[in-house]
C-alpha cells in the first residue's frame, strides 16, 4: 500500500462568528425580536464544525435585541429518542447551557400542525410550536439515503429534527417516498404554522471548516438551499477512483455520519435506485470498528460487507435498533459477517471480492469517510495514477509501497 495526500478545493470563512453577526443583521434580526420574547434555537445531532460557538453566537445577537434565548434538541428519533438522551447528544458534542450560555429545553412532545396527501399528520415540537420565535440552525449537506434537490439542511431539520421520534417515525415510514416528498411538503406547513423567524445555514468544506454562512428568511429556504446544497456537493471530498475492489474503512460511527459512513463517498445506497454517478463502484466493503464518539450506535455497519469481532463488541443494539427503526430500515442494522480480527476481515474481504490475484486488487483505505485528504491505495491504483495526469496532480505521493503491518492478534497497525 502507499500514502497519498488529495488536493482539495477548500474555500473558507475568515471569521465565522463576524458572518454569523452580519447575516443576521443583513436579515433584520433585529425587527424580528422584541423585548421578552422567548426565542428557541434548534440545535441539532450532527457534528458541524464549532458548533457551540455559532450557537452562543446565535444566543448572543437574540439577547443583545432583548429576547429571552433558549435551546431545544432538533434530532428526531437520535439519543434514543429519549428527552435525556438527546441532551446526552448535545453534551458529547461540546453544547450544554454554560457552553452556549442558554437554558437547553428538551422533550420529546409533539403537537400535530397539519397533514399531507394520504392523510399523513405532520408533528412539530410542542415547546417550539408555543415559543414565541425560532431560529433553525442546520448544515447543508448532500444526505446519505437519497439524491433530490433538497437533502440534509433546514428542511429536514424543520420536518424531521423538530418533528422529533414521532415526525421522524411518520416521514421515515413512507421511506422514497417520505425523502422525496414529505420532508419538503411537512417543512412548508411547518414553516406556515409556527414561528419561525429565520434559518441559519452553514455550508462545510472538504476540511470541515465552515465555507459559507446564510441567513434566510422561512420565505427564502426552500429555493436557497436548493444552491446552497449544489455548493455543498462541490465541496464533499470524495475517492478519485470509480472502480474499487476492496474499500477499508477503519472506523464508522455518528460523529462521522448520519449512517456511520458516508454513502456519497463509498457509493453503497440502501434503497433501491438511490444512485450518485459521481460515487465509485466498490465490491467489498470492510469496516474494522466503531469510533469512540458514536457511543455503540452502529448504524450503516449493515452496508458493509465484512466486520471485526471488536466492532461487533461494541454495539449498543438499544441505540442502534431504535435510529434504523426510526429511519424505516433494517438493512442499516443488519451485523455482516465479522471475522475475529482485521488481518482476517481484510483477507477474507480479498478472497470474495472478485476472481482476482491479490496483488492486483484495486484497494483503498480511509480512515472514515469524513477523513479524506490522506489515505492509502494499493499497487494496481498507484499504477493508474503514475499513468493519468489528471489524477497525478491531484494526489501527492507520500510513500514507498510497504506491506500492511499487523500485531499479534491481527489488529491492522493506524
Amino acid at each position: 500500500m502507499i500514502e497519498v495526500r488529495q488536493k482539495i478545493h477548500s474555500p473558507k470563512v475568515d471569521s465565522y462568528v463576524l458572518a454569523i453577526r452580519e447575516e443576521l443583521r443583513k436579515k433584520e434580526l433585529n425587527k424580528k425580536i422584541r423585548k421578552g420574547m422567548k426565542i428557541a434555537i434548534t440545535a441539532g445531532s450532527r457534528g458541524i464544525v464549532h458548533y457551540a460557538e455559532i450557537l452562543a453566537t446565535v444566543v448572543e445577537e437574540v439577547r443583545k435585541l432583548g429576547g429571552e434565548p433558549f435551546l431545544i434538541p432538533a434530532m428526531g428519533s437520535h439519543g434514543g429518542a429519549t428527552s435525556s438522551g438527546q441532551l446526552a447528544v448535545l453534551r458529547s458534542l461540546g453544547i450544554t447551557p454554560e457552553t452556549v450560555g442558554a437554558p437547553i429545553l428538551s422533550s420529546m412532545e409533539v403537537d400535530e400542525v397539519g397533514k399531507l396527501g394520504r392523510n399523513v399528520p405532520v408533528y412539530v415540537d410542542r415547546i417550539a410550536s408555543r415559543t414565541d420565535g425560532i431560529i433553525v440552525v442546520g448544515r447543508v449537506k448532500p444526505h446519505t439515503d437519497f439524491k433530490d434537490k433538497i437533502e440534509s439542511g433546514l428542511m429536514k431539520m424543520i420536518a424531521i429534527g423538530l418533528g422529533k421520534q414521532k415526525g421522524a417515525e411518520t416521514i421515515h415510514s413512507y421511506q422514497c417516498e417520505g425523502y422525496h416528498k414529505f420532508i419538503p411538503a411537512a417543512a412548508r406547513i411547518i414553516m406556515k404554522k409556527i414561528p419561525i423567524l429565520l434559518g441559519l445555514a452553514i455550508v462545510e468544506n472538504a476540511y470541515h471548516e465552515i465555507a459559507i454562512v446564510k441567513a434566510l428568511e422561512p420565505q427564502e429556504i426552500e429555493e436557497n438551499e436548493m444552491k446552497l446544497l449544489g455548493k455543498a456537493k462541490e465541496l464533499l471530498a470524495r475517492i478519485p477512483f470509480k472502480n474499487i475492489d476492496v474499500l477499508i474503512v477503519e472506523e464508522i460511527g455518528k460523529d462521522i455520519s448520519g449512517l456511520g459512513m458516508d454513502t456519497n463517498v463509498t457509493g453503497r445506497f440502501f434503497f433501491p435506485g438511490e444512485t450518485d454517478p459521481t460515487a465509485p463502484e466498490v465490491g467489498k466493503i470492510v469496516v474494522l470498528d466503531l469510533s469512540e464518539e458514536t457511543h455503540g450506535n452502529a448504524i450503516g455497519i449493515g452496508l458493509a460487507d465484512i466486520t471485526t469481532k471488536r466492532a461487533v463488541s461494541k454495539i449498543d443494539y438499544d441505540a442502534t435498533y431504535a435510529n434504523c427503526l426510526t429511519q424505516g430500515s433494517t438493512e442499516t442494522g443488519k451485523i455482516p459477517l465479522f471475522l475475529p480480527n482485521d488481518r482476517d476481515a481484510i483477507a477474507t474481504a480479498l478472497r470474495i471480492c472478485r476472481p482476482i490475484d491479490p496483488r492486483k486488487a484495486n484497494v483503498v483505505r480511509i480512515k472514515n469517510t469524513l477523513e479524506l485528504e490522506r489515505f492509502w491505495i494499493s499497487e494496481e491504483l498507484f499504477e493508474k495514477v503514475t499513468s493519468d495526469a489528471k489524477l497525478s496532480e491531484r494526489l501527492e505521493i507520500l510513500s514507498e509501497p510497504r506491506e500492511m503491518q499487523f500485531d499479534v492478534l491481527g489488529t491492522l497497525a493506524r
